[in-house]
């Protein structure tokens, strides 16, 4: 028997002038804890950005109020469903920037253009089309569009030092497609290379995330599976969940190819960072693993538990 799926699931983002964003941060955790709902929430005077879980009615709640917020009222939302809480914690949190470039000159309302999900096999298959994947390494290492340059960066923030060193390359692209999980980092990816004189930029609209609940598996340009920040891990064709665990040593995504390594161990160490941590390190993971099982046997949340 199939397990239900119960706790709705709202990654979301708008870039707008949240000058207040300091004072909103209080009444929006209170908010989220009073309604079940746990994730991350990010405010910064560019906007909002997070990813949330919890009961239908509690999600709804949450994203009724963000929309009140000045300028929030069309704020971008992709939804899926997931059969336990995929966060241990509720945060929300105040940032200089909701997702980090480290360029504050660059404006994200200046973005590229929007391109649907319906239409973006189109875009990327028209000849000469560069696209470009804005994530991490560790993301796009296990999945993305076939054909999309890897800028291999550990961070976003790593994002315009590629392009100055690959500007060349860019600048001779007749148009190029940018996409992201979910669409806010192309937001400031685009208005970084419109900004430096690309004129032709677009980007999937509501990232990989509404592209693979959209598109048929049959129809996809999509290879592999998408990392998502909460503790599903990936998904795929969809939105179903991914064959990925999450490595309790480094964080990094785990396939069943790595899981059956002889430097895997479970909620300790991973093939990519068996080698980087000590005998304490190693130790205290352990036992805190061992902590977790004996938590899960007794029905109870050991990791962030809420009280």
């Amino acid at each position: 028997m199939s397990q239900i799926e119960d706790f709705c699931v709202a990654a979301l983002y708008r870039f707008a002038d949240l000058a207040d964003c300091a004072e909103q941060r209080g009444p929006l955790e209170a908010l989220c804890r009073a309604q079940g709902v746990r994730g991350t929430i990010l405010l910064a005077p560019e906007g909002i950005n997070g990813t949330i879980a919890g009961p239908d009615a509690g999600v709804a709640a949450v994203l009724g109020h963000i929309r009140a917020l000045p300028g929030c009222a069309k704020l971008d939302v992709k939804y899926s469903r997931a059969a336990t809480m995929p966060f241990h914690r509720t945060k929300v949190r105040v940032k200089r920037e909701i997702v980090t470039m480290g360029r504050p000159q660059v404006d994200p309302l200046a973005a590229g253009v929007h391109v649907a999900a319906e239409d973006w096999n189109a875009l990327i298959d028209a000849p000469g089309t560069m696209v470009i994947d804005t994530r991490n390494d560790y993301e796009v290492a296990i999945g993305s569009f076939a054909g999309a340059v890897d800028p291999a960066t550990r961070t976003f923030r790593d994002f315009p030092a590629w392009f100055e060193a690959n500007r060349a390359a860019v600048m001779a692209a007749p148009r190029v497609a940018m996409f992201c999980t979910g669409g806010i980092r192309c937001e400031k990816a685009t208005a970084l290379l419109k900004a430096e004189g690309v004129e032709q930029v677009f980007h999937l609209e509501g990232g990989i995330l509404r592209y693979l609940e959209t598109v048929s598996p049959e129809e996809s340009r999509w290879q592999g599976e998408c990392f998502v920040f909460d503790e599903r891990v990936a998904v795929g064709p969809g939105l179903a969940p991914g064959r990925h665990e999450l490595c309790r040593g480094c964080r990094m995504p785990v396939g069943p190819e790595a899981r059956s390594s002889p430097q895997y161990v479970e909620g300790i160490a991973c093939p990519a960072c068996h080698d980087a941590r000590d005998a304490t390190q190693r130790a205290g993971y352990a036992e805190r693993h061992k902590q977790a099982l004996l938590a899960a046997a007794r029905g109870e949340a050991h990791v962030g538990r809420e009280r």
